[in-house]
């Protein structure tokens, strides 16, 4: 559910002069050459496969596990859990000792790609019949870049409007005053919304969610932070500028993004003292999965929920999500393929669908779905779903609407250099240390300098 990110290090220094001398693959980066003989749907594998930054802490990992697990043959399967932990990942790369397997954050795998940590699926996809046309497209573009596709997506998160529908009536609202249709209103909104009784901040109005949803903001205002190709930085278009001006604005009219962010702090995001059930957040964007966690903790809440909307009024999210990668390596790099392609196919979130399913019904629940980075097994799920009442129904029906009308940031090669430019600009602007212009202008040089670098390392790398 986050997204982890780290300036990389001389750790990747170190990766990097580690694979100097491998060399160079078929398609893409200094990956060795993989022949499809290694990945053969009939072959049956023995010992144990290494899974690194997946936990199958509810059915529908563990589900999933089984079959997977199943599918090899015979081979043991040892789960690192925890999110995967980018520098011991990397050292053991460097190494020569990596994990089989990785689960990772889908932005993160052009940069593994670029460093040579990870290697491409071609040779996965093609001995293990694996039909890519079930993925969703966003999902698989954010994995693939130099003509070579990197991992395998998995689940798929978007973002949809949710509010307090109570604080909404009190303040004279609807939910088209929140659901990003029109600025003006959104920051509007906010000012009736807010709670700051003294100057005390106790209930934010509206929460635009930065840093993490600028390009949801720039995109809803007909920008891109990048270029389809993955080489040209775009941060500081004015779109862009007007964008973090407008998203940034709407905390300064509840007392600052300090006030707001001790508030959002403070809140037990995860628990029945959420922020929604205590009355301290009027609206804001968020990723769907938390009308799940929201319908757990605190069913009784009004809340009211609409897709997020740009102003022309479409729908539209922002997607983003897991995959898996097989490293640099990786000693049963066919175990881990076939792993990876049991864990993502339609039966196989069908059957773990089909177990939070019952678990909902034992427990008296509705089941609102899941989300995959598998557009066909979507497809299925949503056939399963159990009906909630409302507010829950309006909930489900925004996120799979939302689904269908998505973007992504391309895959390249400076993934994390890129993400770190824009997120620290618009930190930078969030304390208050730099206006949004002369924050973007910085980091259009420092993303665009780290992107040329990069790709002209992949270019040398790969002729």
């Amino acid at each position: 559910m986050r997204s982890p990110f780290i300036r990389w290090s001389v750790l990747s220094v170190s990766l990097a002069l580690a694979l100097t001398s491998c060399a160079k693959g078929t398609g893409g980066g200094a990956a060795p050459a993989q022949s499809p003989g290694q990945f053969d749907p009939a072959t049956k594998f023995q010992g144990t496969i290494s899974v690194m930054g997946f936990g199958a802490t509810d059915e529908i990992g563990s589900t999933r596990v089984d079959l997977a697990k199943a599918s090899l043959g015979g081979a043991d399967v040892k789960l690192i859990e925890g999110d995967l932990d980018i520098q011991q990942f990397l050292s053991s790369v460097a190494a020569g000792d990596p994990p089989d397997l990785i689960y990772a954050n889908r932005d993160q795998i052009g940069t593994f790609a670029s460093r040579g940590a990870i290697v491409p699926l071609t040779a996965c996809i093609q001995g293990e019949q694996i039909d890519t046309s079930m993925y969703n497209k966003n999902a698989l573009g954010q994995v693939t870049f130099g003509g070579e596709t990197w991992a395998i997506p998995e689940f798929n998160q978007v973002q949809i409007t949710m509010a307090n529908g109570d604080l909404l009536k009190e303040a004279g609202l609807t939910i088209e005053d929140v659901n990003g249709s029109n600025w003006d209103k959104v920051t509007a909104a906010a000012k009736k919304l807010v709670k700051a009784p003294g100057g005390k901040l106790q209930a934010i109005g509206y929460d635009s969610k930065l840093p993490e949803f600028l390009p949801l903001w720039a995109k809803a205002n007909g920008a891109d932070l990048l270029s389809a190709d993955g080489r040209t930085a775009q941060l500081n278009s004015p779109q862009v500028v007007k964008a973090l001006e407008f998203a940034v604005g709407v905390y300064e009219e509840q007392g600052g993004f300090a006030k707001v962010k001790a508030v959002r702090d403070a809140a037990d995001f995860f628990g029945k003292g959420n922020q929604f059930a205590g009355k301290e957040l009027g609206a804001m964007p968020m990723e769907q999965w938390y009308v799940n966690v929201l319908n757990d903790v605190s069913p009784k809440v009004p809340l009211v929920f609409d897709t997020f909307r740009t102003p022309q009024g479409e729908p539209l999210a922002y997607s983003s999500g897991s995959s898996w990668a097989i490293p640099r390596g990786s000693k049963n790099p066919g175990a881990a393929c076939r792993f990876a392609k049991t864990m993502t196919l339609v039966d196989s979130w069908k059957t773990a669908a089909q177990k939070r399913l019952d678990s909902r019904k034992a427990d008296g629940k509705p089941f609102t779905g899941i989300l995959t980075g598998n557009t066909e097994a979507d497809a299925e799920i949503e056939k399963m779903l159990t009906s909630g009442g409302e507010p829950w129904d309006s909930g489900v029906k925004a996120f799979y609407e939302a689904n269908q009308h998505t973007f992504s940031l391309p895959a390249n090669p400076a993934d994390s250099e890129f993400k770190t430019a824009w997120q620290d600009a618009v930190n930078r602007v969030l304390n208050g240390q730099e206006e949004p212009q002369e924050a973007l202008d910085k980091a259009q040089q420092d993303a665009q300098a780290a992107l040329d670098e990069a790709w002209a390392g992949w270019t040398k790398r790969t002729n």
